[in-house]
């Protein structure tokens, strides 16, 4: 058995790169990267020399393929760290495949703290911080982001989520269709000499990455509601996203009124005036 370290690398800033980090990187046996080419400039700049490879699907066609590679050496009894590109390896990246695999084989796992933007970008917000949740990234299309988000429609806690510079303004659009125009803050360019964070409602956000371009990742991160949803009730939201969905597959009121009640927690009536009002909406744009 061997050990596999979690390492935790700059966002942005590298002299957010801890002296352990470091050390750990220069002394293990293989560097298992997120993209070995981004790695590299990371290792030139301190002098690390450590042979590297990678756990992502751009260099291999299956999982077992990408991991094999890796559990192999520990299987041998060399020492492995694991990096992203940037941040803490496993949020939004593959990397919690080979920590979980590397579990199941009996290895060690040790984490080495560092940066991430996840919390960086939510304890500048001055938004709640005792409580969060993290999405990762919405969905790339409009209808499935829409329904992503009234999933936490109703959710008291604070969300954090990454979006890519060009799907921003639609992301934003659509949040604000489903969670309303709550508080909002978005972080770019984290912990670099250009960091921008922006702290508005997200209908402000929407007119505000209209007249600024928007280059890098943003994170951003949403208010809550404040308050706990009936237990085994959807939120409103949820069930407007579910109806309208219905209604442009062209099923009826009725079948709309007894699929939806059954899974949402809410009553027929309820949810039968919401899709005679969906199935009149779905008209008008004819």
């Amino acid at each position: 058995m061997s050990t596999l370290y979690v390492v935790g690398t700059p966002i942005g800033n590298l002299e957010d790169m801890t002296d352990r980090a470091r050390r750990v990187l220069a002394e293990v046996d293989l560097i298992a990267a997120e993209d070995t080419r981004v790695t590299r400039q990371l290792l030139t700049r301190f002098d690390i020399h450590t042979e590297m490879t990678t756990y992502t699907d751009a260099y291999y066609r299956k999982k077992a393929e990408r991991l094999g590679e890796v559990l192999g050496a520990l299987e041998r009894g060399r020492t492995v760290a694991l990096v992203s590109d940037a941040g803490m390896p496993g949020l939004s990246d593959p990397g919690f495949e080979l920590v979980d695999a590397a579990i199941t084989a009996g290895h060690e796992i040790v984490v080495i703290p560092g940066p991430s933007a996840i919390t960086a970008a939510l304890v500048v917000s001055g938004l709640p911080t005792e409580r969060f949740l993290f999405l990762g990234f919405l969905p790339r299309k409009s209808g499935e982001r829409r329904a992503a988000l009234a999933e936490v429609a109703d959710e008291p806690a604070t969300l954090v989520l990454f979006e890519s510079p060009h799907r921003v303004i639609d992301a934003l659009e659509d949040m604000l269709a489903v969670l309303g125009d709550r508080r909002v803050a978005a972080g770019r360019e984290l912990t670099k000499r250009y960091e921008e964070i922006w702290r508005g409602t997200v209908s402000e956000a929407i007119e505000h990455f209209r007249s600024t371009p928007v280059r890098g990742e943003v994170t951003l991160v949403v208010a809550g509601t404040g308050r706990r949803r009936a237990e085994g009730r959807w939120p409103e939201a949820q069930v407007r996203v579910a109806v309208e969905l219905l209604a442009h597959e062209r099923v009826g009121t009725s079948g709309i009124a007894r699929a939806v009640s059954r899974l949402s927690g809410w009553t027929r009536a309820e949810i039968y005036e919401l899709a005679v009002e969906a199935a009149g909406e779905e008209r008008a744009e004819q």
